[in-house]
């Protein structure tokens, strides 16, 4: 089962790399990291460097298609080939799958028009411009669509396409092979469950919103 994760300089690392320690365990997976061109691709932090070894060219029909996001994700959208490559792994893929901001990326190629899709909480109303039915969701299914909020929500997304695409059992022995079982020291993961102040600090502050 061939399954392409989307990278591009500028990439949010843990939307690529959740999704791969899960999906990477499911039997007879085959991930492979894809970008224009092979080679690192960094992330928005620039620290990181990811290595796409296959081109578009190599990975022309994925049975699953992973777009993860980051600040990146508006030179993806502005790249009529990186565009097209999607468009063309969506349309034969069993299941077209996003990561927080990569969900603009399939907004921006016309694959969430009517369609029920979920996003970082700051990338809402943009991905709403696309056409999408955004929800409040963390994770949402819709019709061989799979989108999740920010960031860590793409570790959830994997477990739930897991469950999907090998059934429950499956995913649940890949979740405790992680031993995902979050804790946070805060109540802050969502701006249903913080503070205005925190909410007030992440809009106002580049450093939280490169994600």
């Amino acid at each position: 089962m061939e399954i392409a994760i989307l990278l591009y300089d500028g990439v949010t690392a843990l939307d690529a790399i959740g999704p791969y320690e899960v999906l990477s365990r499911l039997p007879e997976a085959d991930v492979k990291f894809v970008a224009a061109s092979p080679g690192v691709k960094f992330t928005g932090q620039g620290s990181c460097g990811l290595l796409a070894e296959h081109s578009f060219d190599d990975v022309l029909h994925p049975h699953v298609l992973v777009v993860p996001g980051g600040p990146g994700e508006r030179s993806i959208r502005n790249d009529d080939f990186a565009m097209q490559w999607v468009k063309r792994a969506h349309d034969t893929a069993s299941w077209t799958a996003s990561v927080c901001t990569g969900a603009l990326i399939l907004g921006a190629a016309g694959i969430l028009r009517d369609v029920p899709a979920t996003t970082h909480w700051l990338a809402r109303e943009e991905l709403a411009a696309f056409g999408a039915d955004v929800v409040d969701e963390r994770v949402c299914v819709e019709d061989g669509i799979i989108t999740s909020a920010g960031v860590s929500s793409g570790i959830d997304m994997a477990l739930t396409l897991a469950g999907l695409l090998e059934g429950e059992l499956i995913a649940q022995g890949i979740q405790l092979s992680i031993e995902y079982d979050p804790q946070p020291p805060y109540q802050a993961g969502s701006p249903d469950t913080t503070t205005p102040v925190v909410v007030e600090l992440v809009r106002s502050n580049s450093r939280f919103t490169r994600s």
